[in-house]
């Protein structure tokens, strides 16, 4: 398999933990996004939206959109399982991951805060308190959720899809400075996540192509 992703792009981080934690090796295929390397005719041909990341399988069909990759490896590589084995925990697996990679992440990706900066010409102050306002307002969803129902991961014992999601969605907040205070739950979900080699192996600044 080929992974086409961006080292700080959240959505290949969220498929790089999951390969990490299937222990499926892969390809590494960086596409710069900061440089637009995605707008470029050998990355549009791989991707008709442009958009990474999109994980190649062997016998080369394409997937792309992240939570569909994930879902694809949890079928067709079923352990360790990263969705619940009952139809409740699965809804609810899947809803908290949709709370960042629905509610969250849309409002905040690169492409959006470039239209913010270049369109609506928001400056540095603005774009920043844009992305801080949307991930403490998702955040303090996320942390609801997860008080309701005390685990060590987001879901149970282990890591789910739903931390897949959580995982690069903090690293970002942290390099945005966004103000995670009051979140204990989530941040002992995050941390749980950060105590295991997929975690670590799958961050930014262990991609060949990371820049600090």
């Amino acid at each position: 398999m080929k992974l086409y992703n961006y080292f700080r792009s959240s959505a290949s981080f969220r498929v790089r933990i999951a390969l990490e934690l299937k222990g499926l090796g892969y390809g590494y295929v960086p596409v710069h996004l900061a440089k637009g390397e995605q707008k470029q005719p050998g990355f549009t041909q791989v991707s008709a939206e442009g958009l990474v990341p999109v994980l190649e399988l062997d016998g080369g069909q394409r997937l792309t959109q992240s939570m569909a990759i994930i879902e694809y490896l949890d079928e067709a590589h079923p352990q360790p399982p990263l969705l619940p084995a009952d139809a409740a925990g699965r809804a609810r697996v899947r809803a908290l991951a949709q709370i960042i990679a629905c509610e969250i992440h849309p409002l905040n990706n690169l492409r959006v805060l470039k239209y913010l900066v270049h369109e609506l010409k928001a400056g540095d102050s603005a774009k920043n308190a844009w992305y801080q306002h949307w991930v403490r307002l998702g955040l303090q969803s996320y942390e609801a959720q997860l008080a309701a129902h005390p685990s060590p991961f987001s879901h149970g014992s282990t890591p789910t899809l739903a931390d897949c999601c959580l995982v690069p969605q903090i690293f970002n907040a942290q390099r945005f400075d966004c103000d995670l205070a009051g979140l204990p739950r989530t941040m002992a979900a995050f941390d749980a996540c950060m105590q295991l080699g997929a975690f670590q192996k799958a961050q930014p600044s262990a991609c060949p192509d990371f820049e600090a």
